[in-house]
Formats: structure tokens, C-alpha cells, sequence
């Protein structure tokens, strides 16, 4: 179900980050049967979970040919994604759990797009809803794990508590396992999705506020934002996403 986000568009990227990384959880049901029952937080955390995974530090080129103005990245733990040439990749491996991978996409500025992370443990409960929006949401077949099928998604989050403009509204693009939220409220937005040995992310924030060198002039809502060949770049880049 796709829903317009509050009018109050509003995020902080210190903000977001810490909602995508601690402050997650899945819907406590599925689209199916209607609105969830409570509403949410949840942890997620980066402890390891196999000693026989790769090395975070190892990495090597992917095999694959993508289109001119853009090169193949393959983790050492056998996943890979295609990115423009021009952006920057940065192994943050100390930060990585144990056997995982931690690298993270900037632009040519140096504006954080996205962030990949594998060998996630996650937890969540649905303890606070609120209202969302859904821009769009694609599925991820490549990525499919005991027939489950990852989607990408680029959705909203609106605290109605908040008095500051800039910490009311959270806006998320990622892959997720988590079902398509319907009605009016959803649980916190949970950008992970199953992959072995436990679970993984790949997604970013949208800060409206971002004040990076070399933004687009008067990108001030997610609705013109997607219209930006940098957002269609990094959509493009995380959906890419495939066994190496």
C-alpha cells in the first residue's frame, strides 16, 4: 500500500541513522491481517554469530561487467553491487562484526549515500506505531533466502511527539525482509533483511536538511528527491545486490 507522507517533512541525519541501526522493528503482523496490535522499538545489533566466515578486511574486485561509468564491488563474505565510478568506498572493518562486512558508499564530496552490513544479528519488538508513508518497493528475487523474498524500499517515518521540525520525520531507503505496513500506523522501519549466516543491511537516510557541497538546489521533499539522478543512482546501486 503506497501512502503520501505527512506534509511535515523534516529528519536529522544523525537522527536517522540511529533509528535505522538501533531503533528498528519489524510490523508485529502482516499486511494480512490488518493493523499491527503495538507499536515498536526494537534493537539491532552486530554481534557475531560464526567464527567460519571471511574476514571483514578481505575484499576483492567482482567479475562482473557493468555498464561504462561503473564498477563491481564483491565483499570477501560473497556479495556483490555495482556503483558509479566517481563515488568512494570505505572498509570500516573495526566496526564490523566478527566474520562481517562494514563498508560504506559516499559521493565525490564525501555525502554518506549508504552503508552495507552482513553478519547482523537483529532484534525487535513492535512497542510504538506511527504514521508512515511508502514511496516505493520493488522486490529483490536475487536475494532470496528460504523463499523469502527481500524488497527495496524507500518509506517514512513521523514522530507526532517531536517539536522540532527536524527530528519529526524520518525518511529510509534499504532492503528489508519486514511485510509491506498498511493502515495508518506502522512499527519502526526495519532495513535488514536474511542472509546467511544471520542477517544483513544495505540502505541510507534522507536528510533534507543534508548540506553536503554539490546537492541538488530546492531537493526538499523525498517526492523531488526521487526525481534526482542521485537518489535513481543509489536505488539503482542497492538493488543491484546479488550473490557474487
Amino acid at each position: 500500500m503506497h501512502r503520501s507522507a505527512p506534509s511535515a517533512i523534516a529528519v536529522s541525519g544523525a537522527l536517522c541513522l540511529a533509528f535505522l541501526l538501533v531503533a528498528c522493528g519489524p510490523p508485529a503482523s502482516s499486511p494480512s491481517t490488518g493493523s499491527p496490535e503495538a507499536t515498536a522499538t526494537s534493537t539491532a545489533s552486530a554481534s557475531p554469530t560464526s567464527t567460519a566466515s571471511p574476514s571483514a578486511t578481505a575484499s576483492t574486485p567482482a567479475t562482473s561487467n557493468p555498464e561504462a561509468g561503473w564498477k563491481a564491488y564483491t565483499t570477501a563474505d560473497g556479495l556483490t553491487f555495482d556503483y558509479p565510478e566517481e563515488w568512494k568506498i570505505t572498509d570500516a572493518a573495526g566496526e564490523a562484526a566478527a566474520g562481517g562486512v562494514f563498508v560504506k558508499i559516499t559521493n565525490a564530496n564525501g555525502k554518506n549515500l549508504a552503508s552495507l552490513r552482513t553478519n547482523m544479528v537483529t532484534g525487535s519488538e513492535c512497542t510504538v506505531k506511527q504514521p508512515f508513508g511508502v514511496y516505493e518497493s520493488q522486490p529483490l528475487p536475487a536475494l532470496e533466502q528460504n523463499g523469502t523474498v527481500p524488497r527495496y524500499t524507500f518509506e517514512t517515518r513521523t514522530d507526532t511527539a517531536a517539536t522540532d521540525p527536524k527530528l519529526m520525520t524520518v525518511f529510509a531507503y534499504g532492503i528489508t525482509t519486514a511485510p509491506e505496513p498498511t493502515g495508518t500506523e506502522a512499527c519502526p522501519i526495519f532495513h535488514f533483511f536474511n542472509w546467511p549466516p544471520s542477517g544483513a543491511m544495505f540502505g541510507g537516510v534522507y536528510d533534507p536538511f543534508d548540506t553536503t557541497p554539490g546537492n541538488e538546489m530546492h531537493v526538499d521533499t523525498p517526492e523531488v528527491y526521487m526525481g534526482t539522478q542521485e537518489y535513481k543512482n543509489i536505488k539503482k546501486m542497492i538493488t543491484s545486490l546479488r550473490p557474487a
